[in-house]
């Protein structure tokens, strides 16, 4: 009697699991423009086999909803490091996060190997003062480890209540032992830009993240320096270090502040035509629908001219590429640091019907002068010598499992491009510091800069000695 009953489970999942898949081929022949496709009638067959196993045999019994649940997050973790299922709680966050507020740590991570790698600590939130760094692996969330756990699973726990404390054991280069932190949640309230006139003649902007509002903001900042500024101004330094990307219609604003109208900001490459785009500085690209009130209108149009440099790191990502390679290809800007993290792919939100969502790798991004980025990232114009901290620890797109894979270039290509690039410029950074101690680098309260910024010293003494030829000499 078990077995007709097992049977006959079988064949009801098997049933509904094949309806499903058939309306979901139709809508993405039909999407495409394709013939349907063939059903994988083994694989399926060998699907239902293992779930009726596991509902029979199982050492106890576990509800249909998870098993159909973490089959969904295998299917798409299995892809590559970016696609994950959305269920309604981790929705919920993802919307509330784009537009800058949610309650956590303030971490944007990956996963490795089946543990928790940190991309970037965002600006002035409890990971960043508690001195997180990009590439430090999570082994441990309190008293759990992490392998085994999805990247959802692992960011549902880091989340939390504002004033709660969680424990996180963290595994860095360099040291002996794991280190362990303990981190007070709070509300990440970020605040995607912020500017400051250096000195007379010379702005600078910071964007740690690209949100609904991150083009208006910088659009305010860049009318309020220049108003602030006596005189013409004389270069300005766009810091993208540490920023782990954000919303693409964001990277297009930002971008367009600094290039002509019309200028090809990316362009996107896949199999899908929804997912082939070419977005361009005009406000249909960057306004997402409320044309009427184009901000970037109001920019004085000395913005499109003045020297400028972007500054970027390893753990600059996604739309901080986008941007420093628009700006870098359209020869508007040098660009500094290190290379960037390599994040070259599109993810889209596809929300399901029960307030659910999958965010799918749908496309490539290619820059205007169609480089792929993907895992690759951007070579700087001028590289600087990485942060102490950091030397020997090169968490990029390529170290991530499952990564998709463009042509590579080879280490002794990269090493021409970047001795060309240096001797183009005809500028030799200063050595960085050795003895700086972290502190030191903290700004003072009150600002948003140290004055111990390597970095951003180079930047400037950059626009000081060559600032009058700068966007000549990139062409």
């Amino acid at each position: 009697m078990r077995n007709k009953f097992s049977q006959f489970g079988l064949i009801v999942v098997g049933v509904l699991i094949g309806v499903a898949i058939s309306l979901n081929f139709s809508a993405v022949a039909q999407r495409s423009g394709t013939a349907a496709l063939p059903l994988p009638i083994e694989e399926l067959r060998a699907f239902t086999e293992v779930f009726g196993r596991v509902k029979s045999d199982y050492v106890e019994p576990v509800e249909d909803k998870k098993l159909i649940t973490e089959a969904i997050n295998g299917m798409l973790t299995g892809l590559d490091p970016h696609s994950a299922y959305l269920d309604q709680e981790a929705f919920r966050e993802l919307q509330v996060g784009t537009q800058g507020e949610f309650g956590g740590l303030g971490i944007e991570v990956g996963m490795e190997d089946g543990f928790v790698k940190v991309v970037s600590p965002i600006d002035d939130s409890p990971a960043s003062r508690a001195g997180i760094k990009s590439g430090d692996l999570i082994v441990k969330l309190d008293d759990t480890s992490v392998k085994g756990l999805t990247l959802n699973d692992a960011v549902k726990r880091m989340r939390g209540k504002p004033n709660t404390n969680i424990v996180l054991t963290i595994v860095r280069k360099g040291e002996t032992k794991p280190l362990v932190v303990t981190l007070q949640r709070a509300i990440i309230k970020i605040q995607s830009v912020k500017s400051k006139l250096i000195e007379p003649g010379y702005a600078y902007f910071r964007v740690s993240q690209f949100q609904e509002q991150t083009g208006e903001s910088l659009a305010r900042a860049i009318e309020t320096l220049f108003k602030q500024n006596q005189g013409a101004m004389k270069g300005i330094v766009l810091d993208l270090r540490n920023d782990p990307g954000g919303l693409l219609n964001g990277a297009v604003a930002v971008s367009a502040a600094f290039l002509p109208t019309n200028a090809l900001v990316v362009y996107t490459d896949g199999r899908t035509e929804d997912a082939r785009m070419k977005l361009t500085a005009t406000p249909e690209h960057y306004l997402r629908g409320r044309l009427k009130d184009d901000y970037l209108k109001r920019l004085p149009n000395e913005v499109k001219n003045v020297p400028m440099v972007v500054l970027v790191n390893g753990g600059s990502a996604s739309a901080s590429e986008i941007v420093a390679g628009a700006l870098q290809d359209h020869h508007r800007a040098v660009v500094m640091g290190q290379q960037t993290f390599g994040k070259g792919s599109v993810q889209t939100i596809l929300p399901l019907g029960n307030n659910t969502a999958i965010k799918l790798t749908s496309a490539r991004y290619y820059t205007p002068g169609g480089r792929s980025i993907l895992a690759k990232g951007i070579t700087p114009d001028i590289p600087l010598e990485d942060a102490i901290s950091d030397r020997g620890l090169k968490l990029r797109e390529a170290d991530l499992t499952k990564h998709l894979i463009d042509s590579t270039p080879t280490e002794k290509e990269q090493q021409k491009a970047v001795a060309t690039a240096v001797q183009k410029f005809n500028f030799k950074p200063a050595v960085r510091p050795q003895d700086v101690d972290e502190k030191t680098l903290k700004p003072e309260p009150g600002e948003i800069i140290s004055k111990n910024d390597y970095e951003l010293n180079q930047a400037l003494a950059f626009l000081k000695t060559r600032g009058t030829t700068a966007t000549a000499q990139a062409k």
